[in-house]
């Protein structure tokens, strides 16, 4: 099973809201997922990024690869911290 760190899409339409979360990379993009992990909102002046940092280092140990989007919103995270 790969498992992936990723963004599944919520909010209305034209503003977007995201969920951070980590699931079978077979699933939905909105469908089922195994944990939340973070939220991404870009409508907000500055973008609002929170994670549980926890939880992603210890699936990222375990295996789970976040996408592109993702490890660029980690990295912006763990730069602000």
């Amino acid at each position: 099973m790969a498992v992936k760190i990723r963004l599944a899409r919520h909010g209305a339409k034209k503003r977007p809201y995201y969920r951070i979360v980590v699931a079978n990379s077979r699933c939905p993009r909105d469908g089922k997922f195994i944990e939340e992990v973070g939220r991404y909102n870009p409508c907000t002046e500055p973008a609002m990024v929170q994670f549980d940092m926890d939880k992603v280092d210890q699936w990222i140990k375990n295996g789970a690869q976040p996408t592109d989007t993702v490890a660029s919103l980690i990295k912006r995270a763990r730069e602000n911290a």
